[in-house]
Formats: structure tokens, C-alpha cells, sequence
């Protein structure tokens, strides 16, 4: 196989993407309008196919592209969860798009471009490839969160990102160029190389920055700022993309720059996680009890579970990464499932959001009620579902990390974070009906059922099977 073939054989998932969404433009913008509905339909079939293409038949591990892009496990494990959030929120935004009027054609293809960065963040080998990706990913980010152009809230939520955003890749931007200088390299594996000893204060200060703009993406305390005005103003299909899709690719790619690039300098860059991780539980805990808007209480349950995911990174162990790992498989399963259900809360053409239009929804809807006590008792991590496994995992891999004052803040958090999942139950099941909703169409209503399948059965079945995958993919990564 010739060196430009092997670099296509491990990029088809992108390289699908790529055609994929030129293709689809194309079509929209020469369709005048007519095609729109296909579009969806045809991105959808686009993300089936760049999954599968990942099951091409090559090694297991291999450096392309001049090195600037890496294919193994790890980015196969999690290009999986990306391209099911992608699908996913594609089968979800149908009946909304079209009830907003805003189901245009741009908003697939918009997402299939998104995605595309964040394949292309996953694989990224170099501090280019890294800085390409993430910027490929959030302008059309920005784009989508202030898709429904009628909307205050939405085009608020834009702007907010957009800003913040912003700040953010100059911060990493900076960080990479002062890493670039001290280190000679923009390649992950030369830079490990490079930063053997004595490392000096221009590197820990590239790092921290690096850092920074990284926790943008995955919205971690001190960044969180953006994140419950966006998931609130944001059309609701577009907060299932970033809740789910945005964040896995945003960890992975945090994960392996961690891991492979700066594994000399372990006890700088531990400090600055665990310090991290411990803000974000605390916050996404004591920060979601009052709101009573649900999309705002997914905001600070989002920022919480990433400080938890964190836990297992700050270890800088095999079993840790796997934990991270795990943990993002089933928050992206939690997460598609519960906004499912904020998808079904409709009466009328109107969606609404409240808490409160949940009252007694065990007596109107019962499936439904159902489903949502299940996704928020296994966002609070009770057992046996499938978010208790998800703690299990890293809170285990931190004790025997040896840092064990970490975990038991983790756990105070989870007990105190219990609080608002546990309302939200409280309300479907005791308090008197509010208006009952509407019947919504069969996607939505099968997306709930599956998620909340795997979610109640994960401990019985998948359980081994996804921790055995991780634990292979985690170790590409060592």
C-alpha cells in the first residue's frame, strides 16, 4: 500500500464527512429551497456511512498525514460517540426544525462540518492539526447556536459563544506558540521528547494555557461562563450537539495532548486538573438547585460531569484514562436520553421547558415519566444503572491513584447533586398534573426508549463489553 493510500485508508471517516457535506451544500444551494428535507435525511445516511468506514479492514494503530494525524483505538472509541451524538441530534432536530421553521438545509450540513472538526481533533497528532480541528468545529459551532435568527434568546446565546469562543482559541493559540518555542516541535511525541528533564517556567505557562482554552470547550469551571445562556438559548436539538458530540471530542482530545505529549511534566499539569475537577463538581452540584428551567439544570449537570469525567484524568493512569473513557460513553447515552425527553415536553406548537409542566406527568404519560426518573437517577449516579458504573470507574481509578481526597469530594458532590435530579422525580410522580403533552413523532419517542433501555440494562449487559473496549483503547494511548 503506497503512503498517499494509507493516509486515505485511515482518514475515511473525515474524508466521507468532507464529501459528505460539499455534496450536501451543493445540493441545498442549487436545490433553491426544494430539497431541504432530504438534506437531513441524506446527512444522516452520511454519518452511517463514515462509521462504518471506520471498521475498514488496517492496523491497528498508524501515524498519517505527515504525522499530523493519528488512527488507533482511542480515536476509534471515541469518533463512535461523536458520530452517534451527530445522528443522534440529526433524528432529534427534524420535528422541532420544522415546527420552528427553521428546518433549512444548512443546519445538516452545519453539523456534518462540526463533526468533521471534531474527528479531525480526535486524531489530531500536532499542535496544527489540534488548533485545525478545533477551529473547524466551533465556527460552525457558532453558527448553529444562533441558527433560529428570530429567536433573542438564540442569537444572545451565538453572540456569547462566539466572544468567549474566541478568547478562548487565542489563549490556546498562545499557549501552542510557546510551547512551539521551548519545545522546537508541534508534533505531541516530539514535544514529550523535548520536555525530558528540567522543564522551564515558559512551558508550564504555554501549558496552563493550553489548558484553558481546552476547558472551554468542555466547559469546566472557570470557563463554565457560556454555558447555561448557550444550552438555554440555543434551538434544543443544537444543546443536545454540544452536550454530547462537542464534549466528547473537547475530552478526547484534552486526554491525549495530556498523555502523550506532556507525560514529564505529570505533577504540573495534575495540579491544574484536580484544582479543575474539584470547582466543576462543586459547581455543576450546588449550582443546579435552584434553576427551574430544565435546560439550565443539563447546563450545570453537564459542567458537573465533566469535573467528574476529570477525576479519572488527573490520575494520568492507564485505568484512569479508561475511566474517562466509560464515563463518556454513558454521559453521552444519559445525556441523548434525557434531551429526548425535554424534546417530548410539547403542548401545542409550543415547546416549553419549565420544571414545573412536569408536575404529575406519571399520570398523563407514564412511559415518559419513566424515562426521565431513570435518566436523572443515573445522572445522580444511583446503582445499578448505567451512571453509577460511570463513577464507579473513575472514582476507583483516583483511590488507587493514591488520590483519595479527590474521590470523596466526588462523592459529596454526587450526594449533594442527588438533590435536583431527585426533584425532578419528586414532581413527575407527587405533585398534581399540569397540562399534559402532545404526542410526539416515533423518533423521539425511540430514541427515549433505547437510551433508557441501555441505561437500565447497562449493568446486566454491555457493562463488560464497554469497559473491555476501553480499557483496549486506553492503552493505545500508553
Amino acid at each position: 500500500m503506497t503512503s498517499l493510500s494509507l493516509d486515505i485508508a485511515h482518514s475515511l471517516p473525515e474524508i466521507v464527512l468532507a464529501i459528505g457535506a460539499l455534496s450536501l451544500l451543493m445540493l441545498g444551494a442549487f436545490g433553491a429551497g426544494k430539497r431541504d428535507w432530504i438534506i437531513t435525511e441524506a446527512a444522516i445516511v452520511v454519518l452511517g456511512i463514515a462509521f462504518l468506514s471506520m471498521f475498514y479492514p488496517i492496523a491497528d494503530k498508524a501515524l498519517v498525514w505527515d504525522q499530523a494525524f493519528i488512527d488507533d483505538n482511542f480515536a476509534r472509541f471515541m469518533k463512535t460517540l461523536v458520530l452517534l451524538g451527530s445522528m443522534t441530534t440529526l433524528i432529534l432536530s427534524r420535528e422541532y426544525m420544522a415546527r420552528h421553521d427553521i428546518d433549512l438545509f444548512e443546519f445538516p450540513v452545519l453539523v456534518l462540518l462540526a463533526t468533521l472538526g471534531m474527528c479531525m481533533l480526535v486524531s489530531a497528532q500536532s499542535l496544527i492539526a489540534l488548533y485545525l480541528g478545533l477551529e473547524l468545529m466551533s465556527l460552525a459551532l457558532y453558527v448553529i447556536a444562533a441558527f433560529h435568527r428570530d429567536d433573542v434568546r438564540a442569537s444572545e446565546a451565538g453572540l456569547k459563544y462566539f466572544v468567549l469562543g474566541a478568547l478562548s482559541s487565542g489563549m490556546l493559540l498562545y499557549g501552542s506558540s510557546l510551547i512551539y518555542g521551548y519545545a522546537g516541535t508541534v508534533s505531541f511525541t516530539g514535544i514529550a521528547a523535548a520536555l525530558q528533564g528540567d522543564v522551564s517556567i515558559g512551558v508550564i505557562f504555554g501549558l496552563v494555557f493550553v489548558l484553558a482554552g481546552l476547558a472551554f470547550k468542555m466547559s469546566i469551571v472557570p470557563f463554565h461562563m457560556w454555558t447555561p445562556d448557550v444550552y438555554e438559548g440555543a434551538p434544543t436539538p443544537v444543546t443536545t450537539f454540544f452536550a454530547t458530540a462537542a464534549k466528547v471530542a473537547a475530552v478526547a482530545i484534552t486526554v491525549r495532548i495530556i498523555i502523550t505529549a506532556f507525560p514529564g511534566v505529570k505533577p504540573q499539569w495534575q495540579q491544574i486538573i484536580v484544582f479543575v475537577s474539584i470547582l466543576s463538581m462543586a459547581l455543576g452540584a450546588f449550582g443546579a438547585i435552584g434553576q427551574t428551567n430544565i435546560k439550565r439544570l443539563m447546563a450545570y449537570s453537564s459542567i458537573g460531569h465533566m469535573g467528574f469525567a476529570l477525576v479519572g484524568l488527573s490520575t494520568g493512569t492507564e485505568q484512569g484514562v479508561a475511566g474517562v473513557m466509560i464515563y463518556m460513553a454513558i454521559y453521552v447515552l444519559m445525556s441523548l436520553g434525557a434531551f429526548a425527553a425535554i424534546l417530548s415536553m410539547r403542548i401545542g406548537d409550543r415547546y416549553v421547558e419549565n420544571i414545573g409542566d412536569l408536575a404529575g406527568l406519571a399520570r398523563t404519560n407514564g412511559f415518559m415519566a419513566f424515562v426521565i426518573a431513570m435518566m436523572m437517577f443515573s445522572l445522580a449516579g444511583i446503582p445499578p444503572l448505567a451512571g453509577f458504573f460511570a463513577k464507579w470507574y473513575v472514582f476507583l481509578a483516583a483511590i488507587n491513584g493514591g488520590l483519595y481526597g479527590l474521590a470523596v469530594i466526588g462523592m459529596l458532590a454526587s450526594t449533594v447533586a442527588a438533590f435536583y435530579y431527585l426533584r425532578v422525580v419528586k414532581i413527575m410522580y407527587f405533585d398534581e398534573p399540569a397540562r399534559p403533552f402532545d404526542r410526539v413523532n416515533w423518533e423521539v419517542t425511540a430514541v427515549m426508549a433505547v437510551m433508557g433501555l441501555i441505561v437500565v440494562l447497562f449493568a446486566i449487559f454491555p457493562g463488560p463489553f464497554v469497559a473491555a473496549s476501553a480499557q483496549a483503547a486506553a492503552k493505545s494511548l500508553f
